[in-house]
């Protein structure tokens, strides 16, 4: 059997936790487990070297800060596997590149093109237990990538396909998947089993649980996924597909307050300049979520999107240099609240549910969107936890 384990930052934050990583880590060797562990920065260590770097550049983004950033989970990797070593379990510590884990040349946004098991498997067939440095690749020049926020995520299940390992298992501070914020709603339950089309809905709606990538690479490789809190041993949510799942209404309630709103008003309608707006936006690799166009009047239209809220400085700047775009309205007090399950596919009503809670609170939503099991809405931040304590009321979540 062999399982692969990731660990986030903080469940390796100080050198107490790291030990008890190692700690759970040997159990899992114990049980007859071969095991390859991936493992985050500690704790706010990223957020520290994104502000070294920004310390001498505005936008410090690079090559030099791929090298910068993978520093963090190295450190990581190399203390998990000293400790292991330690208490007698032979280990070895490889960074992204040792593990084969080949990427395209987008730095700190790479994406994964291929990993070559080798040297994971040679380590595996000598007894060892792998630890890999999350969130970091390397070039076909043999150049240091990472993969974006949450990547060592993607890089676990990326590693859990490539050796077809019996279980992924993702360790954070939380123990499970939950109908909403338990922060937020003290009601909220813990999901015993979710799909991975609702885990993607979800995550991309703003739940910090699992990175979005990894979902999607999860489903495309059908990894058995699950995810659980390295602070106890209580069973986590299963991630699983479609045909597992009970067609539940709906799931979970989602939170995205890192959003922001630009409005474009008095837009020439004509053929081609929506696509020169959001390939302006796409060269930059600004990720558009919501997207609404009003019907044109007079030759002109409206046009509204929203964008993570870290990136609309970038958005600001894309903006002005384009000709189409002169009235434009920008607005970052805003969230995006997600309603998500897959019983949506067969069942009416949902929408009416959610737009009649909203009104009776005074809520007034600002954009909708829908997909086949999400309907998200974009309302004023001040509204935000009234609204998911609301709507995770109506749907009955809690029961």
């Amino acid at each position: 059997m062999l399982v692969v384990q990731k660990f986030g930052g903080t469940s390796v934050g100080t050198l107490e936790r790291i030990k008890a990583t190692a700690k759970r880590v040997i159990e899992t060797k114990q049980s007859g487990a071969d095991v390859v562990v991936v493992v985050s920065a500690m704790s706010g260590v990223t957020n520290q070297l994104v502000e070294y770097g920004e310390h001498f550049s505005k936008e410090p983004y690079g090559p030099a800060m791929d090298m910068l950033l993978s520093s963090g989970e190295q450190v990581t990797s190399s203390l998990l596997a000293i400790a292991l070593n330690d208490m007698g379990y032979p280990a070895v510590s490889l960074t992204g590149a040792m593990a084969g884990m080949y990427t395209d040349n987008v730095h700190t946004k790479a994406r994964i093109t291929h990993i070559d098991t080798t040297r994971l498997k040679r380590e595996l067939k000598d007894g060892k237990i792998v630890v890999v440095a999350g969130f970091q690749g390397v070039t076909a020049d043999g150049d240091i990538t990472t993969l974006g926020r949450g990547g060592s995520d993607l890089s676990a299940v990326a590693l859990a396909g490539a050796l077809n390992a019996d279980l992924c298992e993702i360790f954070t501070d939380v123990d499970g998947v939950y109908t909403t914020d338990p922060r937020i709603e003290k009601r909220a339950k813990k999901l015993e089993k979710i799909s991975y089309e609702e885990m993607l809905e979800l995550a991309s709606a703003g739940a910090k649980v699992l990175q979005t990538r990894s979902v999607e690479l999860a489903k495309k490789l059908n990894v058995k996924l699950t995810t659980r809190s390295s602070f106890n041993h209580n069973e986590g949510t299963q991630i699983v597909g479609e045909e597992n799942m009970e067609k539940v209404l709906v799931s979970g309630i989602a939170l995205d307050k890192n959003q922001a709103r630009v409005t474009l008003r008095g837009v020439i309608d004509k053929p081609g300049i929506a696509a020169e707006i959001f390939n302006a936006l796409a060269d930059k690799n600004i990720n558009v979520d919501m997207i609404i166009q009003n019907v044109g009047v007079d030759g002109t239209t409206n046009l509204g999107f929203t964008v993570p809220q870290n990136e609309l400085e970038i958005a600001k700047d894309t903006m002005s240099k384009l000709s189409a775009a002169k009235n434009i309205e920008y607005d970052d007090a805003i969230v995006k609240i997600s309603i998500i399950g897959v019983g949506m596919k067969s069942h009416s009503g949902v929408a009416c549910t959610a737009f009649d809670t909203l009104a009776r609170e005074g809520i007034n939503i600002q954009m909708i969107s829908t997909s086949e099991i999400k309907l998200s809405v974009v309302v004023d931040q001040k509204y935000a936890e009234l609204a998911v304590r609301v709507l995770h009321d109506a749907y009955e979540l809690d029961k």
